[in-house]
């Protein structure tokens, strides 16, 4: 079983997953291809992954079976497991816990090669339902602190597998990049009475030289402080903290924000690979005020090298305002 450990420096806890060694290597894949023959997440092979958790497809459909639209089921090779107790000791001076949490993959469409810039509205509406559906089922189990969900798309973004999911790792304590995120929106709301999010997305309005796209519900920037090329934050233009009380209209709005951005960054980066994370509100804390959930996008356009992890600074080559004007401008 996987555990989690301490650093007592740092304060950030590490997943020790020896299980997570199994797992297809990227050295062994460089080009990250199979064919639907013999991918695990192809229409057809749901023989080849473990039994699913839920699914969204026909009605009348059998469990483990095709005529499915998107599809979850547990992490083949999980950093965390579901089975067990959160069990925390001590070895010495160090803290560590049992690996007690949950990790699935949401397959996003049957088809293996329509990568997120080929999906439609609907297909996009339908994954981010999907999301708020797995947050609210997981919600139920009193052992999670904190449900994350995040996509890898391409191999230097950590895919091993080319057919379109992303992911979602429930864990038994709230994670420190979360934790830095509320301890400094606590501070701006103590001090000025007003979400630092909410301030951000009118300051961004207001200016719009680092707005890419925007809706009714959805406003997409790239970052003041852009620690990546490109790097795009997505975000409900009213106060939301929690998103899986996402509604139906507000997932079409969203679902069209990311296919128009994901879109935008297809074409004129040449399909690169990119990361992005959903950062939501920690369920168990009810002080809402202060915290606005929003996805994170990052394309792996630079390399993280010495300084960066040295230093916790970032070196981007790109200004904010240069990528949004040159995404504005790509149909």
């Amino acid at each position: 079983m996987s555990e989690l450990r301490k650093d007592p420096v740092t304060g950030r806890w590490v997943i020790i997953s020896q299980e997570r060694g199994g797992r297809p290597l990227q050295e062994e894949k460089p080009a990250q291809k199979t064919d639907h023959k013999s991918c695990p997440f192809c229409e057809g092979n749901e023989k080849l992954t473990p039994s699913e958790i839920y699914a969204v497809g026909k009605v009348g459909r059998h469990k483990n079976s095709t005529g499915w639209d998107i599809r979850v089921i547990p992490n083949k090779f999980p950093a965390l497991r579901v089975e067990g107790e959160v069990l925390t000791r001590g070895e010495n001076m160090y803290d560590k816990m049992n690996g007690i949490g949950a990790h699935e993959v949401i397959i996003e469409t049957p088809e293996h090669s329509k990568s997120g810039a080929l999906l439609s509205v609907e297909q996009y509406k339908s994954i981010l339902l999907t999301y708020a559906e797995r947050i609210n089922d997981l919600k139920k189990d009193l052992r999670m602190e904190y449900i994350l969900i995040f996509k890898n798309h391409g191999l230097s973004a950590g895919a091993t597998l080319e057919h379109p999911h992303s992911q979602l790792i429930a864990t038994p304590i709230v994670p420190k990049k979360v934790l830095e995120e509320l301890s400094s929106a606590k501070k701006y709301f103590e001090f000025k009475g007003r979400c630092v999010f909410c301030d951000m997305i009118n300051t961004e309005l207001n200016s719009n030289s680092r707005v890419v796209y925007e809706n009714d519900n959805f406003i997409a920037f790239c970052p003041f402080a852009s620690r990546f090329p490109f790097e795009i934050w997505v975000l409900p233009r009213s106060h939301d903290s929690a998103y899986e009380d996402i509604s139906e209209k507000e997932a079409s709005e969203l679902a069209r924000a990311l296919k128009t951005v994901l879109g935008k960054l297809n074409e004129a980066l040449s399909n690169p690979d990119y990361n992005y994370i959903l950062h939501n509100w920690p369920h168990k804390n009810n002080d809402r005020n202060i915290f606005h959930w929003h996805i994170e996008i990052m394309p792996k356009l630079t390399k993280i090298a010495g300084f960066e992890w040295g230093s916790g600074f970032y070196i981007n080559p790109t200004s904010p305002e240069d990528a949004a004007k040159f995404l504005r401008e790509v149909l």
